[in-house]
């Protein structure tokens, strides 16, 4: 239903006094690991792919960053959209349809 690859990226401007970069969340991808219920992972970060390092707020190098979900066991791991994605759909890429946003709503009420 969704994109193969998405990504998503907060579409609100940067306060003046943020001297975050843009952050550009990887949603899903089609070379990550696509998580189960079955799964009991526990070590989990996120790792700028922009920069190949570790990624914490404001602190892993110049530049707009690519943050993808990393789990110690899997590595990257496709994440379900969280509710800021939802609360600003606008920021996906590529766009979501309102069919396939609906779909992403239904999914995340039911779980």
């Amino acid at each position: 239903m969704l994109p193969p690859r998405l990504l998503w990226c907060d579409p609100r401007p940067i306060p003046r006094f943020n001297r975050q970069e843009r952050v550009t969340s990887i949603v899903c991808d089609p070379g990550f690991y696509e998580p189960t219920d079955e799964d009991d992972c526990v070590r989990f970060g996120y790792f700028c792919q922009a920069h190949d390092r570790p990624y914490w707020h404001e602190s892993c190098g110049e530049g707009p960053h690519l943050v993808a979900l990393h789990c110690a066991e899997h590595g990257p791991e496709n994440m379900w959209p969280q509710p800021l994605m939802l609360m600003f759909p606008e920021g996906f890429a590529p766009p979501l349809s309102d069919a396939q946003l609906a779909w992403v709503h239904a999914e995340n009420d039911a779980s």
